[in-house]
């Protein structure tokens, strides 16, 4: 079709002539209302940024002499985190002739990790940073998704639960129809014993 007869349809039916495939032979347009193309367009994008989940980077600071029970309770904390669907960077701060050991901060490092192994991944591995070490721990890929429906079942069996209470009052729990009490077994007569 000539460029001008295809300029004259798209003037007769209000729309835009939309070249497509300029690099094909011959050149692909169509006939469209450009401002709508646009507008869905920006629709689209603007949800699926929507439904992106934003990571987060927690940081958790240690020191490389740390006693046991508050080696748990930041334990504690990177689990909380990780089950949250974040990332978590662990800190272990070296002072004074402590920087002259970075194994000790790198075993108590891998020994975090280790115990965290269930609920996280190590994503990049303790690394010297100065008068610090550094290890970034991510959660799992599919247990961020498995947390999301737990969450959506517990709202949804709230609401079902909710929903009907209030639609049937508490009612006594009885058979729908009467039994009857139950048959006793018949009773053989004895064989009598004759010798």
């Amino acid at each position: 079709m000539p460029i001008g007869e295809a300029l004259r349809l798209a003037q007769d039916s209000e729309l835009d002539l939309v070249e497509v495939a300029p690099m094909a032979r011959p050149p692909v347009v169509k006939l469209m209302d450009y401002g709508k193309y646009k507008y869905e367009a920006a629709q689209k994008e603007r949800e699926a940024r929507r439904n992106q989940t934003q990571t987060v980077i927690k940081e958790m600071r240690l020191r490389l002499k740390i006693d046991p029970h508050d080696y748990e309770t930041k334990k504690g904390h990177v689990v909380r985190f990780l089950k949250g669907g974040d990332k978590v960077k662990i800190t272990v701060m070296f002072r004074g002739r402590e920087q002259s050991r970075p194994e000790m901060g790198y075993r108590l490092l891998q020994r975090l990790a280790g115990d965290v192994t269930e609920l996280g991944v190590v994503e990049s591995n303790p690394k010297q940073d100065g008068r610090n070490m550094v290890m970034v721990i991510a959660p799992h890929r599919n247990q961020a998704a498995q947390q999301a429906q737990i969450v959506e079942r517990k709202k949804a069996k709230a609401a079902e639960n909710e929903a009907g209470s209030e639609a049937a009052p508490e009612q006594e729990m009885r058979p729908l129809a009467p039994q009857a009490p139950p048959k006793p077994a018949p009773i053989e007569p004895a064989e009598a014993d004759q010798a």
